[in-house]
């Protein structure tokens, strides 16, 4: 048994592989071939959005696979930009015909704000008017689950407020560098499962020395080992690459980081996502 085989139970018995494959940045007239390969390599957690623009080519990759769609687990988000429950809605509907498939198993708010106005104004009941449409679609049977990401403590409590249950998921940035251990506790201690997005800090802590020297010693790689830092954490871990050969790599992560070495990736704080540092969420705004 392998990491790929090994999953999280949600509170609503729905059950979520550890490892999976994000899809940012890969087009949509190639995310079917890497889905495909991802899946014969033993991946069944794929990870889309509706702002990735690919979530037509992950559907047909998933509808292609050759593996039966129940052992698949598909995820997408809606737009960020979407503070509406008639929006909401339209686009959930949206996502499922682009997709192709007669449900998904994870559905998102993709972030509390818009983009363009990240961690800015107050979207509080555009939020829970897309999370009633959420709630609504779930109980449809069109989405096995529902969540949140890159939402804050108090952007969940906010969904809180009208919710007849709590977000099953919340997505949101964790890597070594960027640990935030309160958020994670109280998503914790509300059943929220966490799921990590660019647990390798897109390559950006790949310099760093103290991480190198760490990963020399387990006698594994810097992706490896930051990929098995995040599933220590508890959170789900979701690796994004369109080469077959990393996604290999990136699953080759059964072994365990020390206590005090945990303690030490926890502990740090120096990453610079370099290109990527334009992306609000990168760029600590």
């Amino acid at each position: 048994m392998t990491i790929l085989d090994e999953t999280y139970t949600l509170p609503n018995g729905v059950e979520i592989p550890r490892l999976g494959l994000g899809t940012w940045f890969i087009d949509d007239n190639k995310a079917a071939e890497v889905v495909r390969a991802a899946v014969q390599i033993g991946y069944r957690n794929i990870d889309t959005a509706q702002a990735y623009g690919n979530e037509r080519g992950v559907g047909q990759g998933v509808r292609t696979s050759g593996v039966p769609r129940e052992e698949l687990f598909v995820s997408t988000k809606l737009v960020a930009e979407i503070k509406d429950y008639d929006q909401a809605v339209t686009a959930i509907d949206g996502s499922l015909e682009k997709l192709s498939l007669d449900h998904v198993d994870l559905m998102l708010i993709h972030s509390p704000q818009p983009w363009d106005d990240f961690r800015g104004g107050d979207y509080a009941q555009g939020n829970r008017a897309a999370w009633r449409a959420l709630e609504e679609a779930h109980q449809a049977g069109k989405i096995r689950a529902i969540g949140v990401s890159n939402f804050q403590q108090h952007d969940v409590e906010n969904i809180l407020q009208d919710a007849t249950f709590v977000p099953h998921v919340n997505q949101m940035l964790v890597h070594a560098g960027n640990t935030p251990a309160e958020l994670l506790a109280y998503c914790t201690s509300q059943q929220i499962l966490v799921e990590a997005y660019s647990p390798i800090a897109h390559g950006a802590i790949l310099k760093n020395a103290e991480v190198q020297a760490m990963a020399e010693k387990y006698g594994v790689s810097v992706p490896q080992l930051c990929i098995r830092y995040t599933l220590q954490l508890g959170t789900v871990a979701l690796p994004k690459t369109a080469n077959p050969d990393h996604m290999h790599s990136n699953a080759q992560v059964d072994f365990e980081i020390a206590d005090a070495d945990m303690d030490a990736l926890r502990g740090l704080r120096d990453v610079d996502y370099g290109d990527h540092s334009a992306f609000p969420v990168f760029s600590g705004t």
